[in-house]
């Protein structure tokens, strides 16, 4: 079941013509890495402490739930090779795959939840919740009840970063997915000794290539600054070049391209991806 749940999400990332720019020149995303996490997995509790007690655990969004699929969808090099020339805003491409891609994302998590459906089960999209909400004051900042991310790490799909990103064995430069089932999969190992291990500066204070990356000095080797962030990324940036692109949604994406992290969890060294 395992495989097969893998090879389906494989194909419909390589088939499905909503992965694609509408001028046929690609992809978004690449092959995508897929985990599984256990619904019982203290982690989950743990987040009630971590992020906030208005968390939600997978038995509130499917009181069923024996599983979380996770998924990473990595950015294609020649979008990230056309974010890396940016200084000030996000390439077209990148913008185009923050909005349209982000669609395909969503049509990705509608169908895994038909599909497992369709063989007997229950399932459902956290991001299509109506039990899912962002909170703008919470003791870390914004955040929401239920967080691709947080979830992937759970999976083992990957660990923080000093930009609050994500890097994986694919790198930053990615979107991610989850989808909640009561049918029981094998979790999948976590393979790395702490939350934070594939950041150099976290791991031997050798980065901070992010850093210098932000357009508005919204990171600093104190952190993110997420409402500083924000207000970027679904502000200032739109306003600038939404009309220009034809997206509602711009994305920035700048401190996730031209970083050691891009592409690769970087193993030592700032050695920036091909």
């Amino acid at each position: 079941m395992i495989e097969e749940l893998r090879n389906e999400i494989r194909r419909f990332v390589r088939e499905d013509p909503g992965n694609g720019f509408a001028d046929g020149s690609g992809p978004y995303f690449a092959e995508p890495l897929v985990g599984i996490a256990a619904a019982a997995d203290p982690l989950f509790r743990d987040y009630k402490t971590i992020i906030g007690p208005f968390y939600l655990l997978p038995q509130e969004l499917l009181a069923s739930a024996a599983s979380v699929i996770c998924w990473v969808l990595p950015i294609v090099q020649p979008t990230r090779a056309s974010n890396r020339l940016q200084s000030q805003g996000p390439s077209r491409e990148w913008a185009l795959t923050r909005s349209h891609g982000e669609a395909f994302n969503g049509a990705l998590r509608r169908h895994l939840v038909a599909w497992l459906e369709g063989r007997g089960g229950e399932a459902a999209a956290p991001q299509f919740s109506p039990l899912w909400r962002e909170f703008a004051e919470t003791p870390v900042g914004i955040a929401s009840n239920w967080s691709e991310r947080h979830t992937a790490y759970v999976a083992g799909l990957g660990t923080f970063s000093l930009n609050d990103g994500f890097i994986t064995e694919k790198g930053m430069a990615h979107r991610c997915g989850s989808v909640i089932t009561d049918l029981s999969l094998p979790p999948s190992p976590r393979p790395y000794p702490n939350h934070l291990d594939n950041c150099l500066y976290h791991r031997n204070g050798s980065c901070g290539a992010c850093i210098g990356r932000c357009p508005v000095q919204a990171l600093s080797y104190s952190g993110h600054d997420k409402e500083r962030c924000r207000a970027f990324v679904y502000g200032a940036a739109p306003q600038a070049l939404a009309e220009t692109y034809g997206v509602a949604q711009t994305g920035c994406g700048l401190c996730q391209t031209r970083v050691p992290c891009e592409a690769a969890i970087p193993l030592s060294g700032r050695t920036l991806p091909v």
